[in-house]
């Protein structure tokens, strides 16, 4: 795996501070029924390390005591945490909103059989990884036969009221070096094609840019691509996209219980700058101790501010203007 940190060090990325925290982005670890190639997470089925129970009653009381409104957990497949349906109720009963960043795959693992029905009990919001919704690209990205997981998981969901009634969000990522289309236009390709295909309805999608950090990073890296990428974000840079980017409102936990600005910051090892210091583990946090402190930044950061802008929620404005050409996306997907 090639390193991605020493080639952000020197960053010309805006100095930004953050607003509060309203949402915690919790990493319930690193294990994954699949390995996909745009992972940021460097996530699979080899790997062991695993938030503790522990760790997620930690979460949960600096959750209550701040007013926390939203938990976004992700992994890896959260779900397979052994304690992802406690947080789940924990959060739920102190009337929190839980976000499940679901692969749609992960509902036909071992034990996983009733998760579908026990997600829909607790309305908990699903953001569900469709990378596209296109067999061949989807198999290409995620693995063979994923596509037809994917469907039947989302007919399952739809069955259970998600799309409708109960929040269903897709999330689409390029494939290769480039940046997402227009947002709104895609959804409604997907709407069409999943709608006239297989009566599947959901309610948003969410175009994500690949983040040059980790396994994509080191992909980039591999083919020769990572400057060319970055010179493709840094292009596509809007001002007006900063004032919406999440880390200033969000905070990422990992596995352990240490703090980030986001999830891609913590994958490159990036703490958040508190006191003195190197990491600050999230028992250390008191109501308001982050509030319009520093958000630390390198030049990866450019990928959520290129074109629409980016983040875990989708694109940030809907405009395709800046969207970049499809120039180099074969040599590193290829």
């Amino acid at each position: 795996m090639h390193k991605v940190l020493p080639l952000l060090r020197k960053s010309t990325f805006p100095a930004m501070r953050r607003r509060g925290v309203s949402t915690l982005q919790i990493n319930m670890g690193y294990l994954c029924n699949q390995s996909c190639l745009h992972c940021h997470v460097n996530a699979g089925p080899n790997r062991t390390e695993m938030m503790t129970l522990q760790t997620i009653d930690e979460v949960l009381t600096y959750a209550r005591a701040v007013g926390v409104r939203t938990l976004d957990l992700t992994g890896g497949a959260p779900e397979l945490n052994q304690h992802f349906r406690y947080i789940v109720e924990q959060a739920r009963a102190a009337g929190i909103t839980v976000i499940d960043r679901c692969n749609l795959t992960v509902l036909f693992e071992p034990d996983q059989e009733d998760l579908a029905e026990f997600l829909a009990t607790h309305d908990v919001e699903i953001t569900a990884s469709l990378p596209c919704y296109s067999e061949d690209n989807v198999d290409a990205q995620r693995g063979k036969g994923v596509f037809d997981k994917s469907i039947a998981a989302l007919k399952k969901l739809n069955e259970l009221g998600y799309g409708r009634e109960r929040v269903l969000n897709l999330v689409y990522n390029p494939q290769g070096a480039v940046l997402p289309p227009s947002q709104m236009e895609l959804q409604d390709d997907y709407r069409k094609f999943l709608g006239d295909e297989f009566g599947i309805v959901f309610s948003n999608l969410y175009t994500i840019t690949n983040m040059p950090i980790q396994r994509f990073g080191s992909t980039l890296i591999s083919k020769g691509r990572f400057d060319e990428y970055m010179d493709v974000l840094r292009a596509a840079h809007r001002v007006e996209n900063l004032d919406s980017v999440m880390c200033r409102d969000l905070i990422s936990v990992d596995y352990q219980g240490y703090i980030y600005d986001c999830d891609f910051n913590q994958m490159l090892g990036l703490p958040v700058e508190f006191k003195d210091n190197v990491r600050t583990h999230i028992t250390e946090l008191t109501a308001g101790a982050l509030d319009n402190g520093p958000i630390v930044v390198r030049d990866h950061c450019f990928g959520c501010t290129a074109g629409q802008g980016s983040s875990c929620g989708g694109a940030l404005e809907d405009d395709d203007s800046l969207v970049a050409s499809d120039s180099i996306s074969s040599a590193v997907a290829g």
